[in-house]
Parts: structure tokens; sequence; C-alpha cells
């Protein structure tokens, strides 16, 4: 009696193999966006004000000198 209980294991497990493997690939997706997130705003954004800074104290200086 107990082997015919064995039978539907491996079959639960094909049943939730295909479930897994979304849940593994959405999250390794999620993890990259993150990443990339984390790299825009630590990195990139205050670059970004740095320039906008750096021209905006150019335009003044050529106008001043112009």
């Amino acid at each position: 009696m107990e082997e015919e209980g064995c039978e539907c294991r491996p079959l639960g497990f094909l049943l939730g193999l295909p479930f897994a493997l979304l849940a593994l690939i959405l999250s390794l997706v999620g993890a990259v966006i993150w990443v990339l997130g984390y790299i825009y705003i630590e990195l990139l954004v205050p670059v970004l004000h740095l320039l906008r800074r750096i021209g905006q104290f150019g335009c003044e200086s050529c106008k001043a000198s112009g």
C-alpha cells in the first residue's frame, strides 16, 4: 500500500516544476531591475545634477563675459 502513495510524488513534483521555474525567472528579473535602479539612483543621478550645475555656471560666466 505504501508503494501506491509513492507514485503520486513524482507527478506532484512535475506539476510544481514549471511554477518553480517561473518564480525563479521572475525573481532574477526583479533582481536585475533592482540592481539597475540602484546604479541609476546612486551613481547616475548625482552625476547628472553635477553636470547640470557645471552647465548653469558655465552659461552664467559666458553671459557675464559676453
